[in-house]
């Protein structure tokens, strides 16, 4: 199944979602900052599948978009957390 942009903006709205699930703590800018980071990580993730030939299914596309949005969010408590004071 192929999805837009719009597609993939709900998978990765659900991908941040589960990303905060899978990755409990406490993240500067909170729940929704995490949602946002599993937006962006759902439209890379599904950029990067379709260009690999990968997907075809709901549930696989899911798991791309959350692996996405983990790695944003890894990526994310790095830069941030590297600022604290």
């Amino acid at each position: 199944m192929e999805y837009g942009i719009i597609g993939w903006i709900v998978v990765g709205l659900i991908a941040g979602i589960l990303a905060k699930w899978i990755m409990p703590g406490d993240d500067p800018g909170g729940i929704i900052v995490t949602i946002l980071i599993g937006i962006a990580g759902g439209l890379l993730g599904g950029f990067i599948a379709s260009q690999m030939g990968l997907g075809g299914g709901n549930i696989m596309n899911i798991v791309i978009a959350t692996a996405g949005a983990i790695v944003l969010l890894i990526l994310y408590r790095v830069v941030r957390g590297g600022r604290r004071v």
